[in-house]
């Protein structure tokens, strides 16, 4: 599913924060992505999410070489990975309902297609009763929880997390870990970056790990 060749990330003038990368994740594979802070984990996720181009290399995703794409083409392999970032970004305008649905919108199915599963995924997460609320008056742990929704709810093919475990406590981080691990049983492949080493000891999930700019991988 993705393949990294040589990849390597700078940012404007500064030193590499990813160099020489090259490694490749297996379709309906689960990683854990770790490292110390700065290592660059969020870089790397960006480069998987293809909102990023790398500053030397070649990524591989789904069989397409990426190198050089943009506009529609771009667009469409970017619509086939769900993603859950720290800084949570849900529409203030929208509630908590329209904001996980949302994905599922933009693809043009109607309400009727959507409503019982979305309106079951919030009841699972804890946001039943929240589903009309805009996000200025959810908690950060709702926010938090409202973004993995959405991420999860169009089941995409790869789906990326970003400390998505940060804001909540530790018996709905493992619950969130078990939707992820169920995602995967059904052919999602998930990369999840985090620091909690108490997930880690309690998911046998094999781990990507960042540092000095280098990934190593182990079981």
């Amino acid at each position: 599913m993705i393949q990294f060749e040589g990849v390597g990330l700078s940012y404007g003038d500064g030193p590499p924060v990813l160099k020489n990368l090259s490694f490749r994740i297996a379709p309906g594979s689960f990683h854990f992505l770790t490292g110390p802070s700065g290592s660059g984990k969020t870089s790397l996720l960006r480069l998987l999410l293809l909102s990023r181009r790398p500053s030397a290399g070649r990524i591989v995703m789904f069989g397409d070489d990426t190198t050089g794409l943009s506009g529609d083409r771009l667009l469409a392999i970017r619509r086939r990975i769900g993603i859950v970032f720290q800084e949570f970004r849900l529409l203030d305008h929208l509630t908590t309902f329209e904001n996980v649905a949302l994905p599922l919108r933009v693809q043009g199915l109607p309400d009727s297609a959507y409503r019982e599963n979305v309106t079951e995924l919030l009841e699972w997460v804890g946001l039943g009763q929240r589903m009309e609320a805009l996000p200025d008056v959810l908690s950060g742990g709702e926010k938090q929880r409202a973004a993995i929704a959405r991420a999860v709810i169009s089941k995409s093919e790869l789906l990326l997390a970003d400390e998505p475990t940060g804001n909540v406590d530790p018996e709905l981080s493992e619950r969130l870990m078990h939707l992820f691990a169920e995602l995967n049983k059904m052919g999602t492949t998930v990369v999840v970056a985090t620091h909690e080493t108490s997930l880690l000891k309690k998911f046998a999930v094999p781990r990507m790990v960042l540092k000095d700019g280098e990934v190593r991988f182990h079981d």
